[in-house]
């Protein structure tokens, strides 16, 4: 495998931060992608298209803080209005825009990597939108013809923070393969998990997810490799919270339907000190060492209660309020895209720490220490 490394650079570690030394085998970032789906909305556009006129569900989608989203929309019914989909035809919907925005993205990430197919040794994919078995991983190999041989995960079920949660088990197989090339995609169909009922419990959900996906690619054991070492984890569950945010039958609909409690951004706030402590503990590290904080883009409450607790600036989550803005809550590859932008950017400095961190049912929050 030939890994692009046009980045690399030998400018010195930042002065007085504590330096953490690894094996060679300790996995590295060494490229990104991302994708949407075909179609975009505004907030207003889709309060228009889904005729709705509830004030206060006017207000949730109005003062979201989005401006966008990519969605793919039911047709309309006889009478032109837009209906719910049985949950048939959103479990197809699903399976065909998870795995072309999947495709998209892994396309994308191997080329960021300065990689090709045939390089691909592991793939873990992530989706909370739909259940297929064979799962996405195999049926994205079968799309692209990628090499049979590539051994594959798939993490279902998760949530908005199972994007770590994968991160964390492909950094593992990385480590115990050096040199061979594994990948992280989530591929989420949120348009696949909607449902249209006027009631307050959907329109929360309505107003904030957006279809999108994002892969990550992994090496171990190649030091020329640009992108940020993979250091530690860390987690935590919120075990008095596991209702607060589900996806669960819904027997009036017969179908599946998402609820998220309203204290969410609450609880979430309240407990991110906690795992963040536990993730630079034994570092020698303090917050104010961390240059780069890419934060899942939960919504603007959440995003307003993590800001809070670990008395971060706006400028610390740029890119969680821009990916937000640009596209809403992208579920599991929403920090991938804020890491996107942070690679676009070119901000990250050889030395830099940076904490990543997503939130999701359990209530959990899982986090990774990365540096450059």
């Amino acid at each position: 495998m030939e890994l692009d490394v046009s980045m690399t650079t030998s400018i010195a570690p930042a002065a007085d931060l504590p330096v953490l030394t690894g094996p060679t085998e300790i996995t590295r970032c060494a490229g990104v992608g991302t994708a949407v789906s075909d179609t975009s909305y505004s907030q207003p556009e889709l309060l228009e298209i889904l005729g709705i006129e509830d004030p206060r569900i006017r207000s949730v989608f109005l003062n979201s803080a989005i401006d966008r989203r990519f969605l793919t929309l039911p047709p309309d019914g006889p009478d032109g209005v837009r209906v719910s989909e049985p949950q048939g035809d959103l479990l197809d919907k699903h399976k065909k825009i998870a795995v072309d925005m999947g495709c998209r993205a892994l396309e994308a990430c191997l080329k960021s990597a300065g990689a090709t197919l045939s390089d691909l040794r592991h793939l873990c994919c992530v989706t909370s939108t739909g259940f297929l078995t064979p799962g996405l991983s195999a049926l994205i190999i079968r799309e692209l013809g990628a090499d049979p041989h590539c051994s594959r995960s798939d993490i279902v079920g998760m949530g908005c923070n199972a994007g770590l949660n994968a991160l964390n088990v492909v950094a593992g197989w990385s480590a115990a393969h050096p040199g061979e090339l594994g990948v992280v995609l989530c591929s989420e169909a949120c348009s696949a998990a909607y449902a249209l009922d006027g009631t307050m419990r959907t329109a929360v959900v309505n107003s904030l997810f957006g279809d999108g996906a994002a892969a990550l690619a992994l090496v171990s054991g190649e030091e020329r490799v640009p992108g940020p070492r993979v250091l530690k984890f860390a987690s935590y569950i919120i075990t008095d919270a596991l209702d607060a945010m589900r996806y669960d039958w819904d027997r009036g609909q017969d179908r599946f339907s998402f609820f998220l409690d309203p204290q969410i951004p609450y609880v979430v706030g309240a407990h991110a000190e906690i795992v963040v402590e536990s993730l630079l503990s034994g570092t020698g590290l303090r917050r104010s060492d961390i240059s780069h904080w890419l934060v899942h883009s939960g919504g603007k409450k959440v995003i307003d209660a993590v800001v809070v607790n670990l008395r971060l600036s706006r400028h610390d989550v740029r890119h969680t309020t821009g990916v937000l803005r640009d596209y809403g809550n992208l579920s599991s590859g929403s920090f991938l895209f804020s890491y996107e932008r942070l690679a676009e950017e070119e901000a990250a400095r050889p030395g830099d720490y940076g904490v990543l961190m997503t939130m999701g049912p359990g209530s959990s929050i899982e986090t990774a220490l990365i540096q450059w």
